[in-house]
């Protein structure tokens, strides 16, 4: 998710273009530590990184961009190579090293989220040279996509789906799966955080770093939670801000997601009802009806948009999702979805998905980085679920599929009548791949590592305030939670108080008393 904080759309949690894709065909496990003896490594801790002045459009003249080179696969690294897009801001006092940022998603790319916010990390260049990068599959960093697979999965959570045939939904997931396999190329057995994790600790190395000073967003909090696993003793200031949770399944976390986003949306509406400009009026009762009844009439008949690809009503939803996530995006949203209601025009809610140009897959072992404009416009939902299916070992086979499927949709068109057929698609993209890595809910517990941050916000539709205290208790000692009343999801860019509070931990070590909290930015001096 994204930390930021712009007005520019967040890259959050939730998956936003279109109906969300499929990945993981044939995905063997994240690369962890076996009991034989460990691959020279070497070379990949050895290297330097180039910076340079970064290309494109809208970069700002004192962003560096680099990159660095991670092995494919870590069990045997003579198999090929990925190369990760990084960026930074120098530090402008002392150095004390780097602050490494991850944005979330899972699936959000790092280099554009801070060329488009990076105003609000600023107050840590003086101690930090503040560097992202696009993770694994990601971004320019090889990124995953399903080509034509996209709809598949969605049409089997279609409301006139025949859920009595279980075999016709798996033939489509199995359909989507393939073509996932075929426009992603070799990094797709290889995505997921695990691997992540150890490319993190590559790339800490690479910045001169003895430890790892890290902020994390959202899916960025597994992200780091499980680094503090994987390398205990390379943990330096840690900041996980919008916890995610390390142990609910995938079933639970979609509920709870599409529970968190109605929350949102009706919020939403009854800020956007008190404005006569609101495509919807002034009644908010009936404007939710009518937001149900949009997405519905736009998934029955799509409507064309300036990429060439018919516009539907979850596509709809995922852009909906996004603008949710921050307040500030609120007005941007009512008058794209005034131009979207009244003129047909879908150019001002598109602004609110991400992703780059053409589709193409990456062919080859040893891919570098792609050019922006080669990023496929589904990158981001397609890695959200390659990174969620690498992560979740939960694989109900067919037999449970029958069983379950009716209630499963049931349950979350109950939780949201707008987001519950869009969650209930991410679920079902696992369904039937291989067992996912179980190392998360195995071993990313009862940590023995420097003191971490833990921020967690009431009012977070995404990451609920609960997952914030679990995952304290799960981690254990060194897990010190800030409780930040307010709303939004992440504390970082909402709340001036937390915002200091992170600060003074990532710059000099000061950490509140673990419970103590932060209350609203209009009571907060």
């Amino acid at each position: 998710m994204l930390a930021k904080l712009s007005k520019r759309p967040a890259i959050r949690r939730c998956a936003v273009t279109g109906a969300v894709s499929l990945t993981l065909l044939a995905a063997g496990l994240p690369a962890v530590a076996s009991d034989g003896p460990e691959p020279d490594l070497s070379r990949f801790y050895d290297q330097k990184i180039a910076w340079s002045k970064c290309r494109g459009e809208d970069m700002p003249k004192d962003l560096q961009c680099g990159k660095v080179t991670v092995p494919l696969d870590y069990a045997d690294p003579k198999a090929g190579t990925l190369d990760l897009a990084l960026a930074r801001y120098r530090a402008t006092g002392k150095k004390r090293g780097s602050v490494l940022l991850n944005f979330g998603g899972p699936g959000g790319a790092g280099v554009p989220e801070l060329a488009a916010g990076g105003d609000d990390f600023m107050g840590l260049t003086n101690g930090y040279d503040v560097v992202t990068f696009d993770p694994r599959g990601v971004g320019r960093s090889s990124p995953v996509s399903c080509g034509d697979g996209t709809d598949e999965v969605s049409s089997a959570a279609d409301e006139d789906a025949d859920i009595s045939h279980p075999q016709a939904v798996l033939d489509r997931v199995r359909k989507a799966a393939a073509q996932c396999a075929k426009h992603s190329g070799p990094v797709l057995p290889h995505i997921g955080t695990v691997n992540a994790s150890r490319d993190l600790d590559v790339m800490r190395q690479t910045l001169g770093d003895k430890k790892l000073n890290y902020l994390g967003f959202s899916y960025g909090t597994r992200l780091g939670a499980v680094y503090a696993a994987q390398f205990p003793k390379k943990v330096g200031r840690m900041v996980l801000d919008g916890v995610d949770t390390l142990t609910e399944p995938m079933a639970e976390q979609g509920v709870a997601g599409a529970e968190g986003q109605q929350r949102a949306l009706e919020d939403f509406i009854d800020w956007c009802a008190k404005d006569i400009a609101c495509p919807f009026g002034q009644d908010p009762r009936d404007a939710r009806d009518q937001v149900v009844g949009l997405v519905d009439s736009l998934d029955e008949d799509p409507v064309p948009s300036d990429f060439g690809e018919a516009f539907s009503g979850q596509d709809l939803v995922g852009a909906i999702g996004q603008a949710l996530y921050s307040k500030e995006l609120w007005p941007s949203l009512e008058r794209a979805l005034a131009q979207l209601v009244e003129d047909g025009d879908t150019r001002g809610i598109m602004g609110f998905t991400a992703g780059g140009a053409a589709v193409r897959g990456n062919e080859t072992p040893g891919a570098g980085l792609v050019d922006e404009n080669d990023v496929p416009l589904d990158n981001l939902p397609a890695a959200l679920m390659a990174i969620n299916c690498a992560d979740d070992p939960d694989r109900p086979g067919a037999g449970r599929i029958t069983e379950d499927l009716g209630r499963l949709r049931a349950e979350y068109e109950q939780a949201s009548p707008v987001f519950g057929r869009y969650r209930l698609t991410e679920l079902l993209m696992c369904y039937g791949r291989p067992k996912g890595t179980d190392f998360i809910r195995d071993k990313v517990r009862d940590l023995h590592t420097a003191k971490m941050l833990l921020v967690g916000t009431r009012g977070d539709p995404a990451t609920p305030y609960r997952w914030t205290v679990e995952t304290a208790k799960r981690l254990g000692s060194s897990a010190v939670v800030l409780d930040n009343r307010g709303e939004g999801h992440t504390g970082y860019a909402s709340s001036k108080c937390v915002h200091r509070k992170v600060d003074d931990f990532l710059l000099y070590g000061g950490l509140p008393p673990s419970g103590s909290s932060c209350g609203p930015d209009e009571d907060d001096d």
